[in-house]
């Protein structure tokens, strides 16, 4: 095994360059195949000033509060991110007085800048491939479970190592190329994060879901937020009123040049999750998840939207939860939708069978991969997934009463001694409506126990429903948030008492707490024999293609991904390469028909004197979920927008690459500071960006 391992070591680094222009690309390894593709391309500087020089552009761009990326623009530690991104932070100011979601927020001196809890961005300080370590260790000698509790003790050492030299450094380990390598990459963390400047949503998520993964677009989607340091140090430090303004050694540069049909375009960026070494099972998996995820979305977000409507109130608590579940409600729809159309499961079975032919001639992996044990165990995990998967999207993060029914039997950690240990749950009644969620409980029970195929995962209360309820799910969920004190502000609930079990909130987490138990040991005793067999399947495909460059699937850390600005073509109809202002205003123009569409009079006012401004482009940059707010850079390392959202006709993208129709939908970084300087007058971030 551990040659095989090291095999797979050159073939990543000493590949051929003829599919070098797709994929998301480590930076400390990026072969040189795919580096002379980036300067055929028109890429102009050389390899150092993307990774090792001290003003490599891989120092601006930060992994964003674990969910999104980010760019630093200033010497004063401005970072640019998404609107999307900046999503929650920006609620979270918002009153029905005060409300920045809606009307937006310009922070016209430091003073006014807001911190946010539990935010933070990343740098990248190092990464190193660690294999060759493990496997002295005889790592591929070990199970799956004894391989986890290694890398945790490996990882803890390698951090204390890490620390020592620098406190302010952590060090994490993570599984590449389906688990053939690892690879521990050192970060630096700052933890308080201010919001800067956010533009009202009308044009932070213009178009909504009517636009949404489509093209064309013309959505601003960009929020400013500041990094905050220790004023002796300027290094990370918790927040403080006494904290400064962050002083990067480096920040990436804004052109104002443009760019044109065919010019080069680069993101780095923190891809979340790919799966393109997935097997053909896999994908018929994913297939059946992303049907039922709709599914219940969809019903969700119907009961969401009516009482957003509704009032105003709602609508500010629930704008991020709408925006997050709808987001991956499309997607999952739009995946589906491109799955079929390109027939993605008959070519990877064609591709299987021709792997399984090169493993018969080479003898490659004999005694390890088995396609036939493969399908026989997807086959069985299969048969729990479609209710693991409805159980999942019914009850967890659903509804406020539901998370804290499963809180109390998994995790909540009592307070006082004996009998007198309670919990008591966290006021955070500014996050959620009681009569919203309570019918969202309703409307989800009703149809999780319509849409269940399998009765044994129909958790006991159902029983109580029928008995006590006639049925009526509504009914049982009114009762839930009226009579348990888990609902109830400043109540405490006794763990080790009689009463504990006879609340009915409390007797509901145990009922769905057991359902997801028994879920949970069937999908787990089948999991590592899968994860084995696309660990296999991944390493066989490498040493086929062993004369080309190979990427691992995304996975949360650095990645670059490099194209050019560029249209495609669906059924002989061209989508052009970039919108300008006055197609904007052809749909404000609509907004009272199609609410996505509806700004404030003065945003159409600015647009018509926008000219022929440009919005947001296209290009062929390889980008998935956690790219959002990716720098998109020229040639020269110079930021020219940021990337916010792919095309609806390549949402397979995740598990197939398709060069034809993948795309990358930016905003121009034009637009952003139009919007900055006009609307929101922000003289001070301006020239702040300007400075040499």
């Amino acid at each position: 095994m551990k040659k095989i391992l090291v095999s797979l070591v050159a073939l990543i680094t000493l590949a051929s360059p003829s599919h070098a222009d797709e994929g998301m690309w480590t930076l400390y390894n990026l072969p040189t195949a795919v580096y002379e593709q980036m300067k055929g391309y028109g890429y102009q500087l050389p390899y150092e000033k993307l990774y090792q020089a001290d003003d490599a552009i891989m120092h601006a761009v930060v992994n964003f509060s674990g969910y999104c990326s980010g760019v630093v623009v200033s010497p004063d530690g401005l970072v640019f991110t998404n609107h999307h991104c900046g999503f929650e932070a920006i609620r979270s100011h918002s009153t029905v007085e005060h409300d920045y979601m809606l009307h937006g927020f310009y922070a016209k001196t430091f003073e006014d800048e807001l911190p946010n809890k539990d935010m933070f961005v990343s740098f990248m300080v190092e990464q190193k491939d660690i294999t060759d370590t493990l496997m002295a260790h005889g790592f591929d000698m070990m199970n799956n479970e004894q391989k986890e509790e290694y890398l945790d003790s490996i990882e803890k050492v390698m951090s204390k190592e890490v620390k020592e030299n620098d406190s302010t450094l952590r060090l994490e380990i993570k599984p590449f190329y389906e688990g053939n390598r690892y690879f521990a990459t050192t970060y630096r963390d700052f933890t308080d994060l201010r919001l800067v400047f956010a533009i009202p949503k009308s044009m932070g998520k213009f178009g909504g879901e009517t636009d949404n993964w489509m093209w064309p677009r013309q959505t601003c989607d960009f929020s400013v937020f500041r990094i905050y340091a220790d004023p002796k140090t300027n290094g990370p430090a918790a927040y403080s009123k006494d904290n400064v303004p962050y002083h990067p050694e480096h920040w990436a540069r804004i052109s104002d040049e443009g760019y044109q049909s065919g010019s080069f375009s680069m993101t780095m960026g923190y891809p979340g999750s790919t799966n393109r070494y997935l097997s053909s099972y896999g994908i018929q998996e994913r297939y059946v998840q992303n049907a039922i995820r709709a599914q219940v979305r969809g019903v969700k977000q119907e009961v969401m939207k009516r009482h957003m409507d509704a009032s105003e109130a709602v609508r500010i608590k629930y704008d991020s939860k709408y925006a997050q579940s709808s987001n991956y409600w499309k997607n999952s729809l739009g995946m589906n939708k491109c799955i079929d159309s390109i027939g993605l499961i008959q070519q990877k079975q064609q591709f299987e069978a021709q792997l399984q032919e090169w493993l018969r001639e080479s003898g490659y992996l004999e005694g390890k991969i088995d396609f036939a044990k493969m399908k026989r165990y997807y086959k069985k995990r299969m048969e729990v997934m479609e209710s693991y998967m409805l159980w999942f999207e019914t009850f967890r993060r659903a509804d406020e009463l539901s998370t804290r029914a499963m809180l109390v039997h998994n995790g909540a950690s009592p307070k006082g001694h004996g009998k007198h240990q309670y919990i008591k749950m966290k006021d955070n009644s500014d996050t959620y409506d009681a009569a919203t969620d309570c019918e969202i409980l309703g409307t989800l029970l009703q149809n999780y126990r319509s849409q269940l195929k399998d009765q044994f995962y129909l958790p006991d209360f159902f029983k109580v429903i029928d008995e006590k309820f006639d049925g009526d799910c509504q009914k049982y969920a009114s009762y839930l948030y009226k009579k348990s004190k888990l609902m109830k502000k400043k109540a405490r609930l006794y763990p080790n008492k009689k009463s504990f079990m006879k609340d009915p909130g409390v007797s509901f987490g145990l009922d769905i707490t057991e359902v997801m138990q028994a879920l949970r040991i069937e999908i787990l005793a089948i999991n590592d024999s899968i994860e084995d067999q696309e660990r296999y399947l991944c390493a066989a495909k490498l040493r086929m293609e062993e004369d080309q460059p190979h990427y691992s699937d995304a996975n949360f850390t650095m990645r670059i991904s490099y194209g050019q600005v560029k249209e495609y073509n669906l059924g002989g109809q061209p989508s052009g390469w970039q919108t300008k202002a006055p197609s904007m205003v052809k749909k404000m123009k609509t907004g009272n028909s199609i609410e996505d569409y509806k700004v404030e009079p003065e945003m159409i006012s600015l647009l018509e004197g926008a000219g022929n401004m440009p919005l947001c482009f296209l290009t062929t940059n390889d980008i998935t979920g956690g790219n959002s707010g990716s720098p998109m850079f020229d040639a020269q390392n110079r930021l020219i927008g940021l990337a916010f959202d792919g095309n609806w006709d390549s949402l397979s993208s995740d598990i197939f690459f398709d060069s034809q129709l993948a795309r990358c939908i930016g905003v121009d970084i034009r637009y952003v500071l139009f919007m900055m300087d006009k609307w929101g007058h922000a003289d001070r971030l301006i020239d702040e960006m300007n400075k040499k």
